[in-house]
């Protein structure tokens, strides 16, 4: 429980800044799509910490990387509380974005001392506090009233409460991975994608012809192809490229992209609407969102018995076929409350249980050595499916609307449901 509740703080950051968008447009008196980079900066950090820190946690201990990141989230968490600037705020949410890769060191940590009959169940509760703390950053910043500066003082005390926590329950079976942490793969992934989002994020602006976007896209690519050069003959890459492209982990790691994508492409579009079109508080959104987060937290509970009757990525397609739904209620109908309350109970269930799978999708065909590793990439390749959310989002919204932005959540969803459903159906061969 101490490792669920670390991992849930460690995603109230991903989500607590989303209702507060609108407010830091009008306190910092910045454009939609720049004042956006304060998700978006978060969510990137995630995604380069994840294999960096998983790697670090190999060779140091999984307990003391997830104790610094930690430490990291509560210092950014109060850098971004005495902010009064952009960049300043922006480079808090970096420092708590290291905080993503506290899921895989936790699976790594459970499978060390959970019995093998129980280790879906565990791995299912906590692959599904992601869902939890993604909603529960949202009432956290309602019941602060949407003051940044009073939302991140109470993330820096929740961050600190569970880093004493981890150190004082949490223990590990002593073991040292060898190699060294890849630093020029972790430059090259942040390069292409901060050059791919920020292209995504202001092409609306900028034109998306022109030189700046263009050369953005052409960094992108440029910088891409160069990591993945340098991964295939790196001895310790960050990120194993056989590992993200294998049968064995294929359908979970597309599965995660495409599920991290809709669940924020849906909330954030909610939280605009909500805010818009309806005129509510920032508590409000978090309350219309209650449904999604108590559901998720039940659906977890669930997750072992159900995978003791249907495979993991039967459910991963049965749980991104209900966002899917839910994400297309929104496109026909999102003009009262009662249609973002039944949305948002869809979203919940499919989340909850396409969440809970997807952790034992990732792992249950991989040797007991590579479970960090495989539990890293999965993390990681949701938390960029996530990312990319959050620049498409704020593009679409700027220039094509609510409808388009829940049109996109939905045909992700319906992806990930159609890729699980195929990819569950061919035989498995174990990855060493």
């Amino acid at each position: 429980m101490v490792l669920a509740f670390a991992v849930a703080v460690g995603t109230l950051q991903m989500t607590v800044v989303v209702p507060l968008l609108p407010g830091l447009e009008r306190r910092l008196h910045a454009p939609s799509t720049t004042v956006s980079w304060t998700l978006t900066a978060g969510l990137l950090s995630g995604a380069v910490s994840i294999p960096l820190l998983a790697r670090l946690g190999d060779m140091y201990g999984r307990r003391s990387v997830s104790l610094v990141a930690l430490g990291l989230l509560t210092a950014g968490s109060m850098l971004s509380a005495v902010a009064g600037t952009l960049p300043l705020l922006i480079a808090g949410r970096v420092l708590q974005g290291t905080a993503a890769p506290l899921l895989p060191l936790a699976m790594g940590l459970v499978r060390q001392v959970v019995p093998g009959h129980r280790l879906p169940s565990a791995i299912g509760v906590l692959s599904a506090t992601i869902g939890v703390g993604s909603g529960g950053g949202m009432i956290l910043a309602g019941l602060l009233d949407g003051d940044h500066r009073t939302v991140f003082w109470a993330l820096a005390g929740l961050a600190a409460l569970s880093l004493v926590l981890v150190s004082a329950v949490v223990r590990e079976t002593p073991a040292r991975g060898s190699g060294r942490p890849d630093l020029a793969g972790a430059a090259l992934v942040a390069g292409w994608l901060v050059c791919l989002l920020l292209a995504i994020s202001k092409g609306a602006v900028w034109g998306w012809t022109s030189p700046l976007t263009l050369g953005l896209l052409a960094g992108a690519v440029v910088m891409a192809a160069g990591w993945v050069a340098t991964a295939r003959r790196a001895e310790w890459p960050l990120i194993e490229i056989p590992m993200l492209l294998h049968r064995a982990t294929v359908g979970a790691t597309v599965a995660s992209f495409l599920l991290g994508f809709a669940l924020f492409a849906a909330i954030t579009t909610v939280s605009a609407v909500a805010q818009g079109a309806l005129g509510a508080s920032v508590l409000q959104v978090g309350i219309y969102l209650l449904p999604t987060t108590v559901l998720m937290l039940v659906v977890s509970t669930l997750a072992g018995p159900l995978m003791r009757r249907f495979t993991a990525s039967a459910l991963v397609a049965a749980g991104s076929a209900l966002v899917s739904a839910a994400a297309l209620w929104l496109v026909v109908s999102r003009s009262s409350g009662a249609d973002l309350y039944g949305a948002a109970t869809l979203l919940g269930l499919g989340v909850g249980l396409g969440y809970a799978a997807l952790g034992t999708m990732a792992v249950e065909h991989v040797a007991p050595a590579k479970t960090a590793a495989a539990g890293g990439v999965n993390a990681l390749v949701r938390v960029v499916g996530s990312s990319v959310a959050g620049a498409v989002g704020a593009a679409v919204l700027s220039s094509g609307g609510a409808g388009w932005a829940f049109g996109v959540a939905t045909g992700a969803a319906l992806l990930a449901a159609l890729f699980a459903a195929v990819h569950g159906s061919f035989p498995r061969k174990e990855l060493a």
